[in-house]
């Protein structure tokens, strides 16, 4: 079968086509916006790439086009298939369609750490001998490819995203997977251009919790009050808590500040067990992203002690607090941080594990619910442990972000141009600081300029 794929660069898309090629498939695809990793690994993997959305790009003989989220009506190739006649589908229901049917499916669900929970549960399988599929929105470095279609026989472990499927399928895309387990991690207002409030997005979590079966489970973050919401809706599978709360049956227990050791706690029906995680991540977010992956795995008949222990080779996905490069002992970090509970909860970890040195934060909003101005308000908050704030300005942002940058001092800057951000942000830095810079896009290649002023700049003294 020959696929054509319409965005296929976004990190959903992309993956779903590595997967479409490793059953044998000749895949292409088409994107407005092709950058690293996901350009590279789909090129490594042999499949053509088309810059730009144009009608020429659905030529010759395509079997079915999987239509990306992402794309909307009055687009080009969009309106050249309709107009066509082709087959076409959504990559949630492809992937429901061709991959997971006969799979023990594990969604991981939740509007922050799906990437890097999804991640963990996927080397906790490996390390575990299981050899496991998945489909992870970002690149796990422990594998070096975002998708992989695993032993049949193994489970599949799948980013469950709540945005929605497509433009003639307005339903969240993890409602396609039929997981036997799902994670829900936790649950806030986001995708402002989809969603009106946070309610409408807990209707669609339940939608998710209605399609677990009676004998699958559901591992649910505790101190979550939109959770608890979506379960008082109706849920029909045995139900797990995970946590710093006493009474969850998996706990999480902090033994130093930075959560980079911390004591796990499951209390089962069989008797309690215990482990301990000494790992190279940082943040209570993270930690509480290993729980829920061991949960997660535990279900899957994986050791405890092992898998804990497997944590300590674990490797941050791509962009995910992923150290890019060093010069002269300034660090620079890529973190996907694309709301403003991200940015907070990225910006704490890295305090509590710099011990010397500043915290440099250089942060685009570029998602769309951060482009819309949706939660501005919390934004001054969400820096609050940053030493300095280079803010930038993307094109098609709804709102002035002067203001924002007012409230914050003299610590906080604004910038519209990347070489003046790139050159304010040099002239600062210092030995033993950490920039980390925060978007869910390519930031007009910000962190390798940064690393290439930087040298310059070694260079000139």
């Amino acid at each position: 079968m020959r696929l054509h794929i319409i965005g296929i660069c976004g990190t959903f898309m992309g993956s779903l086509a590595l997967l479409a090629r490793e059953l044998g498939h000749e895949v292409s695809g088409s994107d407005a916006n092709v950058y690293p990793p996901m350009s590279t690994q789909l090129a490594e993997a042999g499949i053509t790439l088309m810059e730009g959305y144009q009608a020429a790009n659905l030529s010759g003989s395509i079997d079915l086009v999987v239509v990306g989220n992402a794309l909307s009506r009055g687009n080009p190739e969009v309106e050249a298939l309709l107009n066509s006649g082709m087959r076409y589908t959504s990559g949630a229901q492809w992937l429901a369609d061709y991959v997971l049917p006969g799979r023990k499916v594990i969604a991981v669900a939740g509007t922050h750490g799906k990437t890097t929970t999804a991640s963990l549960l996927a080397w906790l399988l490996e390390s575990a001998g299981l050899k496991p599929g998945f489909l992870i929105g970002g690149v796990p470095r422990n594998f070096g490819v975002s998708a992989r279609l695993g032993d049949e026989n193994a489970p599949f472990v799948v980013e469950a995203d709540e945005y929605d499927t497509a433009f003639f399928d307005k339903r969240s895309k993890f409602v396609h997977y039929r997981p036997t387990i799902a994670v829900l991690n936790n649950l806030e207002f986001d995708h402002a251009d989809i969603f009106p409030d946070l309610a409408a997005i807990e209707r669609q979590f339940h939608h998710l919790v209605r399609i677990v079966p009676s004998q699958g489970h559901l591992l649910v973050a505790d101190q979550q009050p939109a959770l608890e919401r979506v379960l008082k809706m109706g849920a029909w599978s045995p139900v797990a808590y995970f946590g710093a709360d006493a009474n969850s049956q998996w706990q999480l227990r902090l033994e130093r500040a930075d959560a980079s050791r911390f004591q796990v706690l499951y209390l089962g029906e069989q008797g309690e067990e215990d482990g301990v995680v000494e790992w190279a991540l940082t943040g209570e977010h993270n930690a509480r992203n290993a729980l829920a992956a061991l949960a997660a795995a535990r279900l899957c008949g994986v050791n405890l002690v092992r898998a804990c222990a497997a944590l300590a080779r674990f490797k941050t996905p791509r962009r995910r607090q992923e150290v890019r490069g060093e010069v002269n002992g300034i660090q620079v970090i890529d973190d996907f941080a694309h709301h403003p509970t991200a940015i907070a909860a990225t910006l704490q970890g890295l305090r509590a594990a710099t011990t010397k040195g500043r915290l440099l934060a250089v942060i685009e909003p570029r998602s769309n619910t951060m482009r819309l101005g949706a939660l501005r308000e919390r934004l001054n908050d969400s820096v609050a442990d940053a030493d300095a704030v280079f803010w930038f300005q993307p094109a098609g942002v709804a709102w002035s972000m002067e203001s924002l940058v007012e409230t914050q001092g003299e610590r906080a800057a604004l910038f519209n141009d990347i070489d003046a951000l790139v050159e304010a942000v040099v002239t600062q830095a210092s030995p033993l600081d950490r920039i980390v810079v925060m978007s869910n896009g390519g930031f007009e290649g910000v962190h390798e300029r940064l690393l290439d002023a930087l040298t310059a700049r070694e260079q000139s003294k």
